[in-house]
């Protein structure tokens, strides 16, 4: 779907062991500077990246940059296969580079002890159990990231894209704002459903209290069009269901 001038949203299928769902990676469109996709789905996802990209005429390789908004597998199982197709730098901000390139070990992936334990937990759904076998047996993502991107940091791209940090969702969540179009590409750190904006989801997030002040920071922000990536494309009043998912959160 292309949103703007300046940014095409994908939606990408895949199945998290409870049914088909749509990622929405984002594609900012700059043809000076290069393409920017933001977030590259899960693992096996490049060659449903190029078909969406060919549809306005682009390939692989007319990215440059790969903003990285946080390093779970959703969002950075395709990395390493863009960049070598691509030739793009990856871009995060500084605080997510250790949990992207191997340094930490992911904020949320279950170590090898719990994985067995909620496989032998008869309450766990089939659908999860699968899931997590196939998780457990992909070796953690480890890809370098070439630039550390800072809060507030205003990127040359698109007519300018500010960096803003999100923490909550992850240590280093960040999300984007398309000065020129007004768009807030928020990742995970807020969801959306059928153009419904909400907060970001609370089993998948540790720390709700941060994510909150994360809404809010965000609440300040002129945001015409938000893109959640799981949800998509929020543009009915999407300033006012913003204030209204931040004084939710900030109420408790």
């Amino acid at each position: 779907m292309k949103l703007s001038d300046d940014l095409l949203v994908l939606e990408l299928t895949t199945d998290f062991g409870t049914g088909p769902t749509l990622l929405h990676p984002v594609l900012i469109l700059d043809a000076e500077a290069g393409h920017t996709l933001v977030d590259t789905g899960i693992p096996g996802m490049e060659g449903a990246i190029e078909a969406a990209l060919a549809e306005v005429g682009a390939s692989l390789k007319d990215i440059k940059q790969i903003i990285i908004t946080h390093h779970d597998l959703d969002h950075i199982g395709s990395l390493e296969a863009v960049v070598k197709a691509s030739g793009a730098q990856v871009w995060a901000l500084e605080r997510e580079i250790p949990l992207i390139d191997g340094r930490e070990w992911p904020q949320k992936r279950l170590r090898p002890e719990q994985v067995e334990a909620m496989l032998a937990d008869e309450d766990v759904p089939q659908g999860r159990k699968d899931m997590l076998q196939r998780i457990s047996k992909m070796p953690p993502i480890q890809v370098s990231v070439d630039r550390a991107l800072h809060d507030g940091e205003l990127l040359p791209l698109a007519g300018g894209v500010r960096v803003v940090a999100t923490p909550g969702h992850t240590f280093g969540h960040a999300s984007l704002y398309l000065e020129h179009s007004k768009t807030l590409i928020t990742g995970d750190a807020m969801t959306s459903d059928t153009g419904t904006l909400h907060g970001p989801g609370v089993q998948a997030t540790p720390d709700m209290a941060a994510a909150g002040q994360s809404v809010g920071r965000m609440a300040g922000l002129d945001a015409q069009t938000i893109v959640t990536y799981h949800g998509g494309v929020v543009d009915g009043d999407a300033s006012g269901q913003l204030k209204r998912v931040a004084a939710e959160m900030k109420a408790g």
